[in-house]
């Protein structure tokens, strides 16, 4: 009995483990260097944070992305111009960012 009950959770672990794996994909997971993924997302992180803090997110749906080099990619909509500003301006004074790069477009309720 202990053999089998072994057995089976070895095929379960054995079948389940690479649905885990693609389930809990992640868009960042071919970065090469851990140190450096871990870098990225609290940079993007931070900012996504003080971006709800100004409650900037509720003007819009802003999307951030930061590369391995502190590059902040910002796309998405806002609702005027001068949230889309805004968030501009939160990502540039975040500590770590190198660059902003903007593709926000304003798009009002009607």
């Amino acid at each position: 009995m202990k053999k089998s009950f072994a057995t089976t959770l070895l095929v379960i672990g054995t079948l389940i483990g690479p649905i885990a794996a693609v389930a809990g994909g992640d868009s960042d997971m071919d970065r090469s260097e851990p140190k450096t993924f871990v870098k990225d997302s609290a940079i993007t992180t931070k900012i996504k944070a003080k971006l709800a803090a100004e409650h900037i997110t509720s003007l819009g749906r802003i999307h951030v992305d930061t590369d391995a080099n502190g590059v902040v990619w910002l796309h998405g909509t806002a609702h005027t111009q001068k949230a889309a500003n805004k968030a501009v301006e939160i990502a540039r004074e975040t500590e770590g960012v190198k660059d902003v790069h903007s593709s926000i477009t304003v798009k009002r309720d009607e």
